[in-house]
């Protein structure tokens, strides 16, 4: 008899702080810079868009920082969120590894993004702000700040990524029933949006022209702030309760992963699920393999260039340093709309040019493949971002397969596919197309690139 197939952690034993990696990392990350000076920013300049807790949980670098009991209640409503043995996988893949995985589609938006947008939306409320401005890419952000923002009050404006507001219409309606006001990016409402139209009237959007147009409208209409669904520090640190659950249900199994793997398109998923195993390689030296997997048609991590670069399209944000395909690449229109950003988060872009962490891309077809396998003996239909991660482990297994060594895997299922089920009709009916990046257009971004080199 197979036990521990669903492993529940019971609510006491919650984690109540979330984990800062910043006290741990061997190499600080280099500073942020101002996007017109090129200097060093401080406070004051992320204090018009920003609420002042969550600039000093950015700058941080205390190990532990305590969650607010107002937010611990609303976690309470899905988390701790199950850990799941994925006995049937492993059956397929006839594979000697164990195949763990914790399951974030439980939380009220079906992804594990109501983890940062919670506590974003309770500090802004705390300090009296009305009204946020974010940008969303398939469109699990949207709809977690707007749960969030309907929670404490504030109003909210999403721009969200054109292909994926017309693939992903029940999205939108998710956002407009929790009371949010959602646009198609670019957009003529702002001179971000305006600019990238007049130069591409048929532009399917990109995250970083999401961005540049939520800063705007954040910058320029009072009691306005703006709120961001991955990238910064303070972001992945919210997520990271969801590593710390994982630790304490993976020693109620008697198992300890070797390996484990997030999807990446800024880094909350990712360093959410990895960045607490992370802690134990620092502090306890342990050597747990943590792999980002990210699409083949969007390859920063695997592709780009570590150096300064915005985080928007336009240039309104400050310069951070990353991994990057440079912010004015516009990814091609994949259905993992939430992995389609120009650059990763400056945390996850150190730890990799440190070597403390893994980076593979995998193709939309293949993704898709993954998903289905898991899907047919699962259960669970997972979204196109979480795809990467299946296809991450799938690989992981079939290697331990054929080099005779078992392996203990644990991946993070971001989201299910319930809102996504037009890109698997696609893929059923052959339509699902792979997008081959060539060398030229790889590096035609980061030609054009004059902001200073990250070294």
């Amino acid at each position: 008899m197979e036990t521990y197939k669903k492993i529940i952690l019971p609510e006491k034993e919650m984690p109540a702080s979330w984990y800062n990696i910043q006290a741990d990392m061997p190499n600080s990350c280099l500073p942020p810079l101002h996007p017109g000076t090129k200097k060093p920013i401080g406070p004051e300049d992320l204090s018009a868009i920003f609420p002042m807790e969550l600039i000093k949980q950015e700058v941080s670098k205390e190990r532990w920082i305590e969650i607010p009991e107002e937010v611990l209640d609303i976690y309470k409503i899905w988390r701790p969120s199950p850990v799941y043995r994925a006995h049937h996988l492993e059956k397929l893949l006839d594979t000697p590894a164990k195949i763990y995985y914790k399951y974030e589609g439980v939380s009220p938006a079906g992804s594990h993004k109501p983890n940062t947008a919670v506590p974003q939306a309770y500090y802004n409320m705390k300090e009296g702000i009305k009204r946020l401005t974010t940008e969303t890419g398939a469109g699990q952000w949207g709809s977690a700040l707007s749960f969030a923002c309907q929670l404490f009050g504030i109003e909210l404006e999403v721009y969200m990524v054109k292909v994926s507001y017309e693939q992903k219409p029940y999205r939108k309606l998710m956002m407009n029933t929790w009371g949010a006001k959602v646009f198609s990016s670019p957009t003529n409402k702002t001179q971000a949006g305006r600019k990238i139209l007049a130069g591409d009237p048929d532009s399917p959007g990109s995250l970083g022209i999401a961005i540049s147009e939520a800063v705007e409208r954040a910058a320029t209409i009072e009691g306005t702030n703006y709120s961001l669904g991955s990238v910064l520090n303070h972001v992945l640190m919210h997520q990271t309760i969801i590593g710390e659950e994982a630790i304490k249900q993976m020693q109620m199994t008697g198992d300890f992963p070797d390996i484990v793997i997030g999807c990446f398109g800024g880094g909350s998923n990712f360093g959410g699920i990895s960045f607490p195993f992370l802690r134990l390689n620092f502090t306890e030296g342990k050597n747990i393999r943590c792999i980002a997997a990210e699409p083949a048609s969007c390859p920063k991590l695997t592709k780009g260039d570590f150096r300064y670069d915005f985080g928007d399209t336009v240039g309104l944000t400050p310069l951070i340093p990353m991994y990057t395909l440079g912010h004015t690449f516009v990814p091609a229109p994949i259905h993992a709309g939430g992995l389609r950003y120009h650059g990763a988060g400056a945390i996850v872009s150190q730890l990799l040019k440190d070597k403390l962490i893994e980076a593979q891309a995998f193709h939309q077809l293949e993704c898709f493949d993954a998903g289905v396998k898991f899907a047919r003996t699962e259960g669970i239909i997972p979204a196109p971002e979480s795809t990467h991660a299946i296809a991450c482990a799938v690989k992981e297994a079939l290697k331990a397969k054929e080099e005779g060594t078992p392996k203990t895997i644990l991946f993070n299922l971001s989201g299910h596919g319930f809102f996504d089920m037009s890109s698997y009709e696609a893929y059923f009916s052959g339509n699902l197309v792979e997008h081959h990046l060539t060398e030229e257009e790889l590096h035609a971004d980061l030609k054009k690139l004059d902001t200073p080199l990250a070294v």
